[in-house]
C-alpha cells in the first residue's frame, strides 16, 4: 500500500525526548562520555579564564564540543557548523543544547573561540584526554615524525620584505625570482615560511606539525606546530621527548625516518635516556651497536603508525590547509585536533579489549 504524503501542519509539541532520538549503538555515545569527564577535570581551569561578574558567555563546555564536531564531521567553517547546530538534532545533543534552545550567531561564537583557545589550554585538553587512555598507550616505545601544514596564505602574498609598499603590479610573475625565506616574507600570514619537505616537490608556505605516537594502538602521546624550516621535525622531537622523559628512570625507544639520522640528533636523544631507533642511512649515526638488535627492525616495522594520524587530520580534520593564520593559532587547532583522533580512537579500543 502507497504511503501518504500529505503535507499536514506540523504539531507544536514533541513527547520524544532528545535522548532517545540518539541510538543507543552510535559511536559519539563512548565518545560523549569521555569528552564529560574530561571536561569536568578541567572546570577548574575554566573558572580561572572567566570573571565573576558581567554577561555569561558561552559556556567552555559546549564549545569545545562544538569544535570536536566540527573536526569530527569536516564541517568547513564556524557558519556552517551554527547551520547544522540549528536543525541536526545528533548535534545538538553532543553539545548539550535542548531542542529548541537558541542556537548562537557564528561571529559570537568565534570570538568566544579566540578568547578561550590558546596553546596553553590545547595542551591541558590534550593531556587530560590522554590520562583518559591509561592502559591502552605503550610507555616505553615510541614513533615520531612531522608532516607539512599548508598555511592559508599565497605564493603571490610572498614578497620582499624591504618593499614598504605592495608593487604597481600586484600578483605579478614571479617565476625566475629568487625568493628566500631571510629575504621574503607573506604578506597574509608572516610566520608561515616556504617549505618543501623533499626534493622534486612544489615549496608551499607552511607550518610543520609534529606528533609522537605509542607504538601499541597508534594514540598520539604528545603533539606540537613550529615554522617550517630544515632542523625543525628534529627539535620539535627533542623537545617531546625531553618532556616525555622527564621524571622517568627507565630508558624508552623512538623510531623514525632517515631525516632524524644525524650526530647531534642521535647523540641527544641518547643523554636523555631514549634509544634512536631511527632508519639508517648512508654515513648516517646509526651503526650496527643499535640496529643488530631485534628491537630495532620492531620499531621500523611500527613506524607507519604514526601516519595515521597524519591521514586523518588532513582526510577527516582541518590540517590540510588551514584557515588560521599565525603559529599560535595554528599550533592549537593542531593540539586540538590530535586530542580529537585520540577521543576517536579511545572508545573503540576499550570495547576491543572488554
Amino acid at each position: 500500500m502507497r504511503g501518504d504524503d500529505q503535507q499536514l501542519q506540523s504539531g507544536m509539541f514533541s513527547y520524544v525526548a532528545l535522548e532517545e532520538r540518539i541510538p543507543a549503538d552510535h559511536p559519539l555515545r563512548g565518545v560523549k562520555k569521555l569528552v564529560d569527564v574530561v571536561l569536568a577535570g578541567m572546570s577548574k581551569e575554566f573558572d580561572g579564564l572567566y570573571s565573576e561578574v558581567g554577561r555569561p558567555s558561552i559556556a567552555p563546555e559546549r564549545l569545545l564540543r562544538a569544535l570536536l564536531l566540527q573536526v569530527f564531521y569536516s564541517v568547513r567553517s564556524e557558519r556552517l557548523l551554527m547551520e547544522q547546530l540549528d536543525y541536526n538534532l545528533l548535534f545538538r545533543w553532543f553539545v548539550g543544547l535542548e531542542i529548541d534552545e537558541e542556537v548562537w550567531n557564528h561571529a559570537v561564537f568565534s570570538k568566544n573561540r579566540d578568547r578561550l583557545l590558546n596553546q596553553d589550554l590545547a595542551q591541558k585538553f590534550f593531556a587530560q584526554v590522554k590520562e583518559q587512555a591509561a592502559g591502552l598507550m605503550s610507555d616505553e616505545h615510541f614513533t615520531v615524525d612531522g608532516t607539512l601544514i599548508e598555511a592559508w596564505a599565497g605564493q603571490k602574498s610572498f614578497r620582499r620584505k624591504d618593499d614598504e609598499k605592495d608593487p604597481p603590479q600586484s600578483g605579478g610573475d614571479f617565476h625566475g625570482e629568487s625568493r628566500r625565506n631571510d629575504t621574503h616574507a607573506s604578506r597574509t600570514d608572516p610566520e608561515a615560511r616556504l617549505y618543501k619537505k623533499s626534493a622534486g616537490q612544489e615549496a608551499k608556505l607552511s607550518y610543520l606539525g609534529h606528533t609522537l605516537v605509542e607504538n601499541r594502538n597508534g594514540l598520539i602521546a604528545a603533539a606540537m606546530t613550529t615554522q617550517a624550516d630544515g632542523r625543525a621535525e628534529r627539535d620539535a622531537a627533542l623537545l617531546m621527548l625531553h618532556e616525555l622523559t622527564r621524571g622517568r628512570s627507565g630508558r624508552i625507544t623512538t623510531g623514525a625516518d632517515k631525516a632524524y639520522d644525524t650526530r647531534d640528533f642521535v647523540s641527544t636523544v641518547r643523554e636523555l635516556g631514549v634509544t634512536p631507533h631511527v632508519a639508517r642511512r648512508q654515513n648516517g649515526a646509526i651503526d650496527e651497536r643499535t640496529s643488530r638488535h631485534p628491537g630495532y627492525s620492531v620499531s621500523l616495522s611500527k613506524r607507519w603508525l604514526v601516519e595515521k594520524p597524519f591521514g586523518w587530520l588532513k582526510q577527516i580534520g582541518p590540517l590540510r590547509k588551514v584557515k588560521l593564520r599565525g603559529l599560535a593559532k595554528v599550533d592549537w587547532l593542531f593540539v586540538f585536533s590530535c586530542a580529537a583522533f585520540n577521543l576517536i580512537r579511545i572508545p573503540k579500543l576499550r570495547a576491543q579489549n572488554e
